[in-house]
């Protein structure tokens, strides 16, 4: 019996974001020749640890995961960061899976502002 995408995501997600263990997570279900599409952090299961860890495993970096959305290949998780104690942001990682393992991440992230011009909020 297969892990569905929706399992593997969620349980990524939590190890990375509020266990905050990059190499665990990663090790258990990132490829190595992962693809990253973040300009700051080459390709490479090992480069994303070696880039993510200090940012991740920082002990006032705070992450509170809103949304895990997933259709087929694809999946998004929605976060609120606070990366290593800094001001609030949104941020989206897509990821694209195959065969149970992460093969490829996307990402966006926007400061969350102290002011907006509606209540509806960012989450």
């Amino acid at each position: 019996m297969s892990i569905d995408n929706r399992e593997i995501v969620r349980d990524f997600a939590e190890i990375f974001f509020h266990e905050r263990d990059v190499r665990r997570a990663f090790e258990k279900y990132v490829v190595e020749d992962y693809i990253q599409h973040n300009p700051t952090i080459a390709d490479g299961r090992e480069a994303a640890i070696t880039s993510l860890h200090d940012k991740f495993s920082h002990p006032n970096a705070r992450f509170e995961i809103k949304k895990i959305l997933v259709d087929g290949d694809l999946a998004v998780v929605h976060v609120k960061a606070f990366p290593m104690g800094g001001k609030e942001l949104a941020v989206a990682d897509f990821f694209r899976l195959e065969n149970g393992k992460i093969v490829e991440h996307w990402d966006v992230a926007q400061l969350v502002p102290e002011t907006a011009q509606n209540s509806n909020g960012m989450f």
